[in-house]
C-alpha cells in the first residue's frame, strides 16, 4: 500500500533551504535547492509546491512533471535516467511507486530523508538517502535492491545517478581540468541546451577529475554570483554532469561509472552508489565554506596541529645510506621540523622505479639492521617517524609478480600496457588483499610509525578481476577503502596521506579514512599556486600537502627565492622537501624563520575561512585565511607574471568584519619581496589602521613586485575602549 500523502518537507541549515516535494505516490523531486527561505508553514509549501509544477507545451505531454532525485523516463524525463540496466533486455524502464517516506531532523539544522520507492513488475525497489548537514552542505545517494522474488536472469546495472535541478539564471558552467603535474586548472563553459559529462575512466579519481562541478549566474567568481555545485565522493571510475533540457529544465548530477557487465545484481542482492555532495553559496569561497566546514565537522578530522614534514624524496630520491639520511635528520631538526618521512627505496629491490612494488620487506642489503637505527634517531632528534608505501601496485620485476602473476588486474589472457613498469594488484582476490595487511600491519607493528604516505602511481587500465577477467574497478575501490578502514582499526594513531602520482586521488570519500593529500608532484611555487588555490575549492588548508623544494625546481627547472618557494608552502600543512645538508647557513636561517611562522599562524591557517581575491589583473593573486570569529588574518599578495600596466591598483582584503577596524602590516619573513618601483606604497613601512569595510570595498594600493614574489599581510582587529 502506498503511505500517506504528504506535503513538502523543508530543511534548513546554515543559510540554505531545501524543500523535497512528492505526492504520495512517486519518489521525491526537489522543489528548491538554494537561499534560506525561513520559517515556511504548511500553507506557504502547499503554494510552493503548486506554483512549481511546469507547465504544458505544445507537443510535449499532457502534464507537467518535475524531475525526481532520480530522474526517471517513465515518468516524462527526457535526459538522462537516474537508474539504466536491465535484466535480459527487459525492465530497463521501471516507474518506482513510494512505499515508505521518513524524515529525521538534524540535531542541528538540516535532517535526512529516506524514501523507498518500488516497481513490482520490474522487480526492483530503490531507496534514496537525501541529507542536509549542519554546514549547509547537502549530500545524497541511491541505492537499488533487486527483489527475493525477480526473475532469475541478474538485473545489469549501468548505471545508477542522482540529479539536482538548478535554475534558469545557472548559466555558466565551472570544472577542472589538469595532467600529472599540473592538476586542478579551472575551466568555464556556457551552460546550454545538451549534456556537459566528465567520465573518469581511470580507476582512481584523476588529474584531470572536475573536482567540483558548478553551475552559477553568470560572470560568477570567487566573492559573487550565485553557485550551486556538486562532487562525487567516490575513488574509482565515476561521472558528473550538466544537463539543460529543450523545456528549459536543468540539473546537476553524477556517480560511478559502471564498466559493462560490471554490477550484475542477483535476486537478493543490492548496490548503494556513491554519496554525491552538493554545495549551494555566494561565490565559489561560499561554496568552498560548505566543504570545509563539513571536513572540519567529522569526528576523525585531523585535530592535533599539523606538523611541519621533512620529506626525504627530492632530497635523495633511491639513494638511501643511513650516514646520509642521518644527516638530513639532523638538519631538518634544526630547522624545527616535526615529522620526518622516509620515501620510495626503502624495501627489497628498490634500488630505482622499476623493481620492488609488492615486496614489502625491509631490504636486508641497504638496512643490515632493518630501519631501527634511523627510526631511532628521527625519534631521538624530537620527530614522528613516517613512511612512504605503495600497497596497491606491484612491478613485474618482483618477488610477489613471479610467485603469483595470477594477482595482477587483467583481462583475459593478456596484461594492461606497463605504466611506470608497474601493474596494478587484485585486492579483491582475498589472498592478495590478506598478504598487503599483513605486510603492512606487520611494519606499522614492530617500527613506531606515526604517518604513512599512501601512494598509488598508475591507472587502472584494462582492469580486469579474476580468471575470467571481469571488469574490476568497483570491487578494487572498495578492497582499498577495507583495507584501510581495517588497518586504522589495527592501527588507530597512525595518519594515512593519500598520495596518487602527487594529487590524483582527491575526493571525499577517500579522505574518510585519511589525513591529508598530496596536492601534486610538482612544488615548484608558481605552479603551486594555482594547483592549492583551486584544491582549496574542495579541501581546506590543513588536509593539502605543501612544501618546499630545491631553489631549482625538479619538475620544470624554474629557479626562485627561499620567500616565494615558503610563502607558497605556508598555505597547507607545510612541509620540506629539499636537501637542507646543501643549504647555505644562511638559507638554514631563513628557512627555520619560516618554519617558526607556520607554527605560530598554523592554529589561524588551519582553523579559519579561506578567502580568494576576484582580481582586476590576471598577472597577480591575493589570497588568505580570516578568522572565525574575524579578529586576525593573513594575506598573500602572489605576483604571478609581468603585468601589462605599469602601476598597481589597490588591494581589497575580502572577508573582514565591515564593522572593525584593522591594523594591516606586513609580516617577516614574507616581508621584503623584490620590488620593481623604487619607493614602495607609503603605508608599508609602519602598516595602517582602517576599518574593515574601507579594507575591503576601497583597499590599500599594491606594491609592484617583481614576477614571481610574494608579500605577506597580517591584518589584526585593534580593541577599542
Amino acid at each position: 500500500m502506498p503511505p500517506t500523502p504528504v506535503g513538502p518537507v523543508h530543511l534548513r541549515a546554515a543559510g540554505v533551504s531545501v524543500v523535497l516535494g512528492t505526492d504520495g505516490r512517486r519518489l521525491p523531486a526537489v522543489l528548491h535547492w538554494g537561499p534560506d527561505l525561513s520559517e515556511l508553514d504548511a500553507s506557504d509549501l502547499a503554494g510552493l509546491a503548486a506554483a512549481s509544477v511546469p507547465g504544458s507545451v505544445p507537443n510535449d505531454l499532457d502534464e507537467g512533471s518535475r524531475v525526481g532525485v532520480l530522474p526517471e523516463q517513465a515518468s516524462g524525463w527526457l535526459g538522462r535516467p537516474g537508474l539504466a540496466g536491465h535484466r535480459a533486455g527487459g525492465a530497463w524502464s521501471p516507474l518506482f511507486t513510494l512505499v515508505a517516506l521518513d524524515v529525521e531532523p538534524g540535531p542541528h539544522g538540516g535532517g535526512q530523508v529516506r524514501a523507498v520507492g518500488r516497481d513490482d513488475e520490474a522487480g526492483l525497489e530503490v531507496r534514496l538517502d537525501i541529507e542536509l548537514l549542519a554546514s549547509g552542505l547537502l549530500r545524497q545517494r541511491a541505492t537499488v535492491v533487486v527483489a527475493e522474488g525477480a526473475a532469475a536472469e541478474p538485473f545489469v546495472l549501468d548505471g545508477l545517478a542522482v540529479a539536482l535541478p538548478v535554475p534558469p539564471e545557472a548559466t555558466e558552467l565551472f570544472d577542472m581540468a589538469g595532467r600529472w603535474g599540473r592538476e586542478r586548472a579551472p575551466q568555464r563553459a556556457p551552460f546550454v541546451v545538451g549534456v556537459h559529462a566528465r567520465e573518469n575512466r581511470r580507476g582512481r579519481t584523476g588529474p584531470d577529475a572536475p573536482l567540483i562541478l558548478a553551475a552559477g549566474t553568470a560572470g560568477f567568481g570567487f566573492r559573487d554570483g550565485d553557485v550551486w555545485a556538486v562532487h562525487v565522493a567516490w575513488s574509482g571510475n565515476h561521472v558528473s554532469y550538466a544537463e539543460r533540457l529543450s523545456t528549459g529544465a536543468a540539473v546537476l548530477g553524477g556517480g560511478e561509472l559502471l564498466l559493462p557487465g560490471e554490477m550484475a545484481l542477483a535476486p537478493g542482492e543490492q548496490y548503494a552508489g556513491p554519496w554525491i555532495y552538493a554545495a549551494y553559496g555566494r561565490g565559489l569561497d561560499g561554496v568552498a565554506a560548505r566543504f570545509h566546514t563539513h571536513l572540519r565537522s567529522r569526528p576523525q578530522h585531523p585535530r592535533a596541529p599539523r606538523p611541519v614534514v621533512l620529506n626525504t624524496w627530492e632530497a635523495v630520491y633511491f639513494d638511501h645510506d643511513l650516514d646520509r639520511l642521518v644527516e638530513l635528520a639532523r638538519a631538518g631538526a634544526d630547522v624545527g621540523a616535526e615529522r620526518y618521512v622516509l620515501d620510495d627505496g626503502w624495501f627489497r629491490h628498490r634500488r630505482d622505479d622499476t623493481a620492488g612494488l609488492g615486496d614489502w620487506y625491509v631490504d636486508e642489503d641497504v638496512w643490515p639492521r632493518g630501519l631501527h637505527p634511523l627510526v631511532e634517531e628521527v625519534r631521538r632528534l624530537g620527530m614522528q617517524f613516517g613512511l612512504w608505501v605503495e600497497p596497491e601496485m606491484v612491478n613485474p620485476d618482483s618477488d610477489l609478480a613471479r610467485a603469483h602473476p595470477e594477482w595482477i588486474l587483467a583481462t583475459g589472457g593478456r596484461q594492461p600496457p606497463l605504466s611506470r613498469s608497474q601493474q596494478v594488484l587484485d585486492l579483491a582476490r582475498p589472498e592478495a588483499f590478506a598478504y598487503v595487511l599483513e605486510r603492512l600491519d606487520t611494519l606499522l607493528t614492530e617500527y613506531p610509525i606515526a604517518y604513512l604516505k599512501w601512494d598509488h602511481n598508475r591507472d587502472l587500465l584494462d582492469a580486469g578481476h579474476g580468471p575470467l577477467g571481469t571488469p574490476g574497478v568497483h570491487a578494487q575501490t572498495s578492497a582499498v577503502y577495507r583495507l584501510i578502514d581495517e588497518l586504522r582499526v589495527r592501527h588507530p594513531d597512525v595518519e594515512i596521506e593519500s598520495c596518487s602520482s602527487g594529487g590524483l586521488r582527491v575526493d571525499l570519500e577517500i579522505l574518510e579514512r585519511t589525513d591529508r593529500i598530496w596536492a601534486s608532484d610538482n612544488i615548484d611555487p608558481l605552479e603551486r599556486q594555482q594547483i592549492q588555490r583551486y584544491t582549496a575549492q574542495l579541501l581546506p588548508p590543513e588536509l593539502v600537502g605543501s612544501h618546499v623544494g630545491s631553489p631549482r625546481s625538479h619538475s620544470t627547472a624554474r629557479t626562485h627565492d627561499l620567500s616565494f618557494r615558503a610563502g607558497t608552502a605556508l598555505f597547507g600543512s607545510f612541509g620540506i622537501e629539499w636537501d637542507i645538508t646543501t643549504a647555505s647557513p644562511e638559507e638554514r636561517k631563513e628557512l627555520a624563520a619560516w618554519v617558526q611562522l607556520y607554527k605560530d599562524v598554523r592554529g589561524l591557517l588551519h582553523t579559519g575561512t579561506v578567502v580568494r581575491a576576484d582580481q582586476h589583473d590576471p598577472s597577480f593573486a591575493l589570497h588568505g585565511v580570516v578568522s572565525a570569529d574575524r579578529s586576525a588574518a593573513l594575506f598573500a599578495l602572489v605576483q604571478l607574471a609581468t603585468p601589462l600596466t605599469a602601476v598597481p591598483g589597490a588591494l581589497r582584503l575580502p572577508g573582514l568584519d565591515p564593522e572593525q577596524r584593522y591594523r594591516v602590516r606586513t609580516q617577516p619573513p614574507g616581508d621584503a619581496p623584490a620590488l620593481r618601483q623604487r619607493r614602495p606604497p607609503a603605508w608599508l613601512a609602519d602598516g595602517v589602521e582602517l576599518p574593515g569595510r574601507v579594507l575591503g570595498a576601497v583597499g590599500l594600493r599594491a606594491p609592484a613586485l617583481n614576477p614571481e614574489q610574494l608579500l605577506l599581510l597580517r591584518a589584526e582587529a585593534v580593541r577599542t575602549r
